[in-house]
C-alpha cells in the first residue's frame, strides 16, 4: 500500500508495528478483515507534536487530510451514552445538534479527558476509533468517509494512522452521518 497523505513521514503496514499503537488498537487491527487491515498504515511521530495543527505543520500533512476523533458523552435521565465522532480537522462536530439527536440524549458534550482515556485505554490526543469499547457508535462524517486518505491518532501520542476514509465504515458500530462536521467559524 502506498500512503500519500503522510507528508514527510514514511508509513508502514500497521499490522507489522503493534508497538506503535495502543493495545486496544493493536487488538482491533488484528480482528479487522484482512483487506481492510491492509489499507491501514502507521508512522511514529514526536509525541509532543501530536496535536493536529502542530503535527500538520511539522510533518507537512494537509489539515484537510487530518481527521479528529472526538469522544462525546450524552445523558438522558440516569442513562449515559458514549460515541466517537470522526470529522475532518478543518471542521467541528455538531455535538449539540446531530450527535445529541443520534444518541437520543438530552445533553451531550465532550467526554472529560480522564474519563475518555480511562474508558478507551488510549492516550489523550491519540484516541482513535479503531479499538474503542464495544457498543460505542462511531459516527463518521461524509467528508471523512469519502476522503481517499485520512490521518488520525494511533491510540498513543507517538504515532499516526493513515487509511482511506471508507475503511472507517468497516469498523464495528460505524455509521455514516451526513452533516456531522460543520465549518469552523
Amino acid at each position: 500500500m502506498n500512503w500519500t497523505a503522510t507528508g514527510i513521514l514514511a508509513a508502514v503496514p500497521a499490522l507489522t508495528r503493534p508497538d506503535l499503537v495502543a493495545a486496544p488498537v493493536a487488538d482491533a487491527l488484528a480482528r479487522l478483515a484482512p483487506e481492510v487491515a491492509a489499507t491501514i498504515g502507521v508512522a511514529p511521530i514526536d509525541a509532543d507534536l501530536a496535536d493536529t495543527a502542530v503535527f500538520c505543520e511539522r510533518y507537512g500533512v494537509a489539515p484537510e487530510a487530518s481527521a479528529n476523533c472526538v469522544v462525546v458523552k450524552g445523558k438522558r435521565g440516569g442513562d449515559t451514552r458514549f460515541a466517537a465522532c470522526m470529522v475532518l480537522a478543518t471542521t467541528r462536530a455538531d455535538i449539540n445538534g446531530v450527535v445529541r439527536r443520534r444518541l437520543d440524549v438530552r445533553t451531550a458534550s465532550f467526554a472529560p479527558m480522564d474519563e475518555a482515556v480511562d474508558l478507551t485505554g488510549m492516550e489523550f490526543g491519540g484516541i482513535t476509533p479503531i479499538g474503542l469499547p464495544a457498543g460505542w457508535p462511531i459516527l463518521v462524517d461524509a467528508a471523512v468517509a469519502v476522503a481517499p486518505e485520512v490521518v488520525l491518532g494511533g491510540g498513543i501520542r507517538g504515532s499516526k494512522l493513515f487509511l482511506p476514509g471508507s475503511a472507517l465504515l468497516a469498523l464495528p458500530g460505524a455509521e455514516l452521518v451526513e452533516g456531522l462536521g460543520r465549518a469552523q467559524g
